[in-house]
């Protein structure tokens, strides 16, 4: 039964349901249990979700028309969001969002050749890797802060030991590097840009 020449209902309602169940259980994993509790970003959560959801329905309806030419353009369109114009996305998020629309795609184009048994095991060992890396493997994570510093005596060459143990002392942070900015001789004060390793405990 068709309407307007589009059928109705067909069979693969099912199939894809059934797969996008399986996608968004293990997305919940990667990014809710996985990825926010270690990065509490509310915005990226909500980035992966719909990336990853538009991305699985986006290539379980190209896979229908089985055009190789329009896969490979389809497919080139969705990882081109990678590169749209906007802030600049840190490493591990972006990570994160290859992961999530890889493990999106692996879900809606697996076909006949390809069982359920390998489905689930390739989506638990991402998921596996993931936890892995995060909990066990994981280097500390080293961040920055610009601050503005008065005591523009310290920030001589000479001095480091003396500027580094008062920003050690003002912030409550063991510093690893310290970088000199601008600095306003006319306010006595100095950009200074401090290096710490974040603590994820």
């Amino acid at each position: 039964m068709e309407f307007l020449e589009i059928p109705i209902f067909d069979d693969d309602f099912f199939k894809m349901m059934f797969r996008f169940i399986i996608n968004f259980t293990f997305l919940t994993f990667i990014i809710r249990f996985i990825y926010y509790p270690v990065s509490k970003r509310k915005d990226y959560v909500f980035t992966y979700y719909l990336i990853s959801v538009i991305v699985f329905f986006l290539c379980f309806t190209l896979k229908k028309y089985e055009l190789d030419i329009g896969m490979a353009l389809g497919l080139f369109a969705i990882f081109g969001i990678i590169r749209y114009r906007t802030d600049p996305v840190d490493i591990k998020e972006m990570t994160y969002l290859f992961v999530v629309i890889g493990v999106s795609v692996i879900n809606a184009l697996a076909n006949k050749k390809m069982s359920y048994a390998e489905i689930f095991a390739a989506n638990i060992l991402v998921i596996t890797v993931l936890v892995a890396i995060e909990k066990y493997w994981a280097l500390k994570q080293e961040e920055s802060k610009s601050v503005i510093y008065e005591n523009i005596e310290n920030i001589k060459p000479e001095n480091y030991e003396s500027l580094k143990s008062d920003l050690e002392n003002r912030t409550g942070l063991s510093i690893n590097k310290i970088t000199i900015g601008n600095v306003d001789f006319l306010k006595d004060t100095a950009e200074v840009t401090i290096f710490y390793f974040k603590n994820n405990n």
